[in-house]
């Protein structure tokens, strides 16, 4: 800029300046989508890099109260890590790529997030390793989730939904949630309220035109007769004593250890869903009231079933989803096998690991700090697989009516609204 006004004068940078601002005035009122995709985000990194503590004097004060900084031994020179760049993909959310200096690593500033993100004064910091000598920081600046998503949209047709990706709510970076639910178990901790039902009931919206036809058929066990009581409506299988979900889950295991043999014979490597060969969930509510709490016996038998489940199932389009309020050893001592797992509000911070796995709650997922009120029902955190950082999600909420469509969609009743 100061540049321009000395080659070109003040006049013309100025019009030039005014001239930009207007265009992009003009373009957030006439396409705000394409302009928040594609410059606001480059605006709020420019500002948020050089007006914010991301900056000069700021940030070496930072990691210094941090213990963040290291010391040349010969010289005594304080070596103070490097900002590489800043990205904002959405308002909430900051990541900013750090180069530490030799003898520093990234278990170091995991070891001190919660002193970080005091000081940064933001919500949440979370760090993931890069490449040697490296890091990113997720920096949370707000609360990312402060409206109830929609529920997932139900297709028409069965070639639209995509078995790889499903729709299941937003991310904390503004992008769509999705997991796949073909060859994948799929676990979700969370207290009582916390959403789990959405987590249900979203993916069955999602998969609703394969459930129609016969592409997919859900085996419901809902020990608790609440949340998944009407999907017995549509339900291939549905139970809920524990005597009668006992005999539902053999026969999913019966009907797992026939495909592999039908496959073998076939010599199928790779399962394809179809209306000869369809996908099978086992959707298993409140997991621990039969692994854990049962009689013994049956308790016992469940978990050899399930575990049978989770190590044979995925090759055979036999997928289970599982939910539970307390995810230890003792109640689910499968949960291990399940391929995604997703943590909402939790009671106890030692779940988060039980959930995620050990070192999730340090590396940033602070689960067990969600609030205990309704309006943060559906917020949790997920594990991204390839850098293994906590990531800040939120489900699509999922209400009475929208089941009741659903059902109608599912069966042939009247007052559909769908996709086209």
């Amino acid at each position: 800029m100061a540049a321009s006004a000395l080659g070109l004068g003040t006049t013309t940078t100025g019009a030039a300046l005014g001239a930009g601002a207007l265009g992009m005035a003009a373009w957030y009122r006439g396409h705000p989508d394409s302009f928040d995709a594609l410059i606001a985000p480059r605006v709020r990194a420019w500002r948020r890099r050089w007006w914010s503590r991301y900056t000069g004097a700021r940030w070496r004060d930072t990691l210094l109260a941090c213990d963040l900084v290291t010391t040349d031994r010969k010289t005594g020179e304080l070596r103070v890590p490097r900002i590489l760049g800043v990205t904002s993909p959405s308002p909430s959310i900051d990541l900013v790529r750090v180069r530490l200096y030799p003898g520093q690593h990234s278990q170091q500033w995991m070891d001190k997030l919660l002193v970080l993100a005091d000081a940064l004064k933001v919500e949440r910091v979370a760090v993931e390793r890069v490449k040697p000598q490296v890091i990113a920081l997720v920096v949370e600046r707000s609360e990312p989730f402060t409206e109830v998503i929609d529920a997932p949209e139900m297709p028409w047709d069965s070639d639209a939904v995509d078995l790889g990706s499903l729709y299941l709510g937003d991310t904390e970076y503004g992008t769509d949630w999705c997991e796949g639910l073909a060859e994948q178990h799929l676990f979700v901790a969370g207290a009582t309220g916390s959403g789990k039902g959405s987590l249900a009931w979203g993916p069955l919206r999602g998969l609703a035109p394969l459930i129609r036809d016969g592409i997919v058929r859900p085996w419901v066990l809902d020990p608790k007769r609440m949340e998944l009581a009407k999907a017995e409506a549509f339900a291939h299988r549905y139970a809920a004593e524990p005597a009668d979900c006992l005999t539902v889950a053999k026969e999913f295991v019966e009907d797992c250890i026939d495909v592999q043999k039908r496959l073998a014979a076939q010599g199928v490597r790779k399962f394809t869903p179809s209306r000869e060969t369809p996908l099978n969930l086992l959707l298993v509510d409140e997991m621990a009231a039969l692994t854990g709490f049962a009689e013994m016996a049956l308790a016992r038998e469940f978990r050899r079933l399930f575990n049978i489940v989770g190590t044979q199932g995925r090759a055979t389009g036999h997928s289970m989803l599982g939910y539970v309020q307390e995810p230890t050893k003792d109640n689910v001592a499968m949960r291990d096998l399940f391929t995604v797992r997703v943590c909402l509000r939790v009671t106890s911070a030692g779940h988060v690991d039980m959930t995620l796995g050990d070192g999730a709650r340090q590396r940033g997922a602070l689960a067990d700090e969600i609030p205990n009120d309704v309006s943060t029902a559906g917020i949790g955190y997920v594990i991204r697989q390839r850098s293994r950082v906590p990531m800040r999600v939120r489900a699509a909420y999922v209400n009475d009516t929208e089941i009741d469509e659903l059902i109608q969609f599912v069966t042939g009743g009247p007052g559909l609204r769908v996709v086209a």
